[in-house]
């Protein structure tokens, strides 16, 4: 009983009593059983449950590190789950996790099935829908209008002069950031009197290689395009190899344009055109918000973390 009352911090005993306790734990390599403690209605759970659709993608890696560098630094732990950009393993995932009494879930997204919804509503404890901004969400939600991000960059790119516009992107089975991000490029262009020429959207991750070869593709396909706008950098890194290996002059013959402004843009020998989002920011205000409502601290139930346009020298400067 006097071991248990020091692995569980309750008092009652003195110092050398703990000392020769812990002694022997370490001698022991003993590790005591969190979840049982938990199940035994003892201490709430440290455990928060967070859903990222792939760790492929450097942008969702950041939002994770700043997860979880602020849950750790309170003493709580993230439970990783990959979503691989559909609802149906979300759904999976949630059924899973939940059944494992998290203390809360933050969750990539704001579409989720009919069941996962039921679920995450009868679950009774906070959830924070991060990524795309949900000014209507289930519990809270941290994020961007991914919407005006795409229509921000084609506003500048038509203030640039260019009037015929390639795109270049994957495509996913459910509505995500990156098509409400197309929405919004789409919107600006028409509405400034230029042309989104082709959109091509690859069934393929968001990365170098997938943006290398689909812009061969958009480029061999189609004539007369003059700016290229990738679903984000690592794409737009992928078009702005293909270019240059091609003999074309970035941005005399062609514009190349990304999003979310990876760290690897400021050292790259011509500085991308992009849109800066704060992806460790974002991470650590979903944590903030979660360990807020578990401290039952008053906390705003949406906040917009922002986003900012990077000018670059991949584009002609504006008129």
């Amino acid at each position: 009983m006097t071991a248990s009352r020091v692995l569980r911090g309750e008092g009652g005993y003195s110092e050398m009593t703990k000392t020769k306790v812990m002694a022997q734990v370490d001698a022991l390599g003993y590790l005591p059983n969190r979840l049982a403690t938990v199940f035994a209605g003892d201490k709430t759970s440290t455990f928060v449950g967070v859903s990222i659709p792939d760790l492929g993608n450097e942008v969702f890696a950041q939002v994770l590190e700043g997860i979880d560098r602020k849950l750790g630094a309170f003493d709580h732990q993230s439970v990783l789950g990959l979503t691989q950009h559909t609802l149906e393993e979300e759904e999976n995932w949630i059924r899973t996790v939940l059944a494992w009494q998290p203390a809360g879930l933050i969750l990539t997204g704001r579409y989720h099935s009919p069941r996962a919804t039921d679920m995450l509503r009868n679950a009774g404890i906070p959830v924070v829908e991060i990524w795309d901004l949900n000014s209507s969400p289930l519990d809270m939600s941290v994020g961007i209008n991914h919407f005006d991000s795409g229509f921000d960059m084609g506003r500048y790119l038509m203030s640039c002069g260019y009037k015929r516009i390639g795109y270049v992107g994957t495509s996913h089975d459910t509505a995500n950031a990156a098509s409400a991000r197309l929405d919004g490029f789409c919107r600006a262009i028409e509405g400034g009197d230029g042309e989104v020429v082709k959109q091509l959207c690859l069934h393929d991750t968001a990365s170098y290689y997938p943006g290398f070869y689909g812009t061969e593709q958009l480029l061999s396909g189609t004539q007369g395009i003059e700016c290229i706008f990738y679903q984000n950098d690592a794409m737009a890194f992928g078009g702005l190899q293909f270019c240059t290996a091609r003999g074309m002059n970035v941005p005399s013959d062609i514009g190349v344009a990304g999003w979310g402004d990876l760290p690897i843009a400021s050292v790259m020998p011509q500085r991308l055109t992009s849109m800066h989002v704060p992806h460790l920011k974002l991470g650590q205000a979903a944590a903030e918000m979660m360990l807020a409502r578990l401290s039952d601290e008053p906390v705003p139930n949406v906040r917009d973390i922002g986003f900012r346009l990077i000018p670059g020298t991949t584009v002609r400067r504006p008129d």
